[in-house]
């Protein structure tokens, strides 16, 4: 167990790799409760977070949801985040948004502020009185279905329902969305009821070996599947077209902080790149090992790890422009000694 964003968390149950390979090959459950969670409603609600984020949410249907990034002034990122529109049974339509959890009290500072020029929109933080549960890999529909009274078949990707739980006909929300390049599932439960879900689940998985997923293997499936990481691929300090995200940005519609500047420096030389690179040995870059271009020091590494999936390390880091085209051959500093790096595409793993 180890703190992080806050929370107690466990980095393993069993093995990194075990828990890995039980996501990409059948099912992993993972409490992922550490998320924010919030809740936007009003007929205001709209134009305010259309004001803040960097996504069109105007467009969003009822049962859709989109990847959005919260910038700076700059055009720095404060925060990635998923909002999505969800319809409740004879009620108004809501907004729901998952913000990362090391970030969650700056968000809501963010919000607030915003929030006291904005009018007819109501802003609840339901972290603590919901529990989330991520159900990730190829057999996580089998899985769940027997539990929820949705058919799971009916929710494409990046979409959600609220729904039910057939044992006690407990309230839950379902989106299909994860964090590890497997197709999934996040449930939002009542906190009350989390424990006992996750125990139901894990039960019933025992069949294809389902197993509980810490913090690892979450971080080794995100890896592989090139997602970024807050404070590792994105910060305050980059922009997200050096992220390799300018698909979460609107930048014709409203004005929402940075998108001025963003919107100036779209078509500019960018200053550095988010790239991929595969180690040739054994041992994996961790993050801050340096990246050199024959003696020139050129970037750093943000992420690394030795992938399961592909058996072999691999890193992403960023590097100017100029280094960054497939193929081309670089060195990473691991622990003084230079190994040999190539640049690669991403995503390093997609499911085919």
């Amino acid at each position: 167990m180890v703190e992080f964003g806050g929370w107690e968390m466990p980095v393993q149950y069993s093995s990194i790799v075990q828990e890995h390979e039980a996501t990409r090959n059948a099912v992993g459950i993972t409490d992922v409760s550490h998320m924010g969670r919030l809740t936007f409603e009003g007929l205001g609600a709209c134009e305010f977070l259309d004001s803040i984020l960097s996504r069109n949410i105007a467009v969003i249907k009822p049962g859709q949801i989109r990847y959005s990034l919260l910038t700076n002034d700059n055009g720095g990122i404060v925060d990635d985040l998923l909002v999505g529109l969800l319809a409740r049974e004879g009620d108004e339509p809501y907004y729901f948004v998952v913000v990362n959890a090391s970030n969650r009290e700056k968000d809501l500072a963010v919000f607030r502020e915003h929030l006291a020029s904005a009018s007819d929109v109501t802003m609840k933080d339901l972290t603590m009185d919901w529990a989330m549960i991520a159900v990730q890999g190829p057999k996580s529909v089998e899985l769940l279905q027997p539990f929820l009274s949705a058919d799971l078949s009916t929710i494409k990707y990046y979409n959600g329902v609220e729904t039910t739980f057939r044992s006690g006909n407990r309230w839950g929300l379902i989106t299909r969305t994860g964090y590890t390049g497997e197709d999934g599932f996040e449930l939002c439960v009542d906190s009350y009821f989390a424990e006992q879900i996750a125990q139901e689940l894990r039960k019933a998985g025992e069949l294809w070996g389902t197993v509980p997923v810490g913090l690892g293997a979450r971080d080794t499936l995100r890896l592989e599947a090139a997602l970024p990481l807050y404070g590792h691929e994105m910060n305050d300090d980059t922009n997200p077209f050096e992220a390799g995200l300018s698909y979460a940005l609107h930048l014709d519609g409203p004005n929402f902080p940075g998108r001025d500047i963003l919107k100036r420096i779209k078509d500019e030389p960018l200053r550095k790149v988010r790239i991929g690179l595969e180690m040739s040995e054994k041992r994996p870059a961790r993050e801050g090992s340096e990246i050199f271009a024959d003696n020139e020091r050129i970037g750093r590494v943000t992420s690394g790890t030795f992938a399961p999936t592909l058996q072999k390390p691999i890193a992403m880091g960023y590097v100017p422009p100029e280094f960054s085209p497939v193929g081309q051959s670089l060195a990473i500093d691991i622990r003084g000694k230079r190994s040999p790096a190539t640049v690669v595409p991403l995503p390093f793993y997609k499911r085919s």
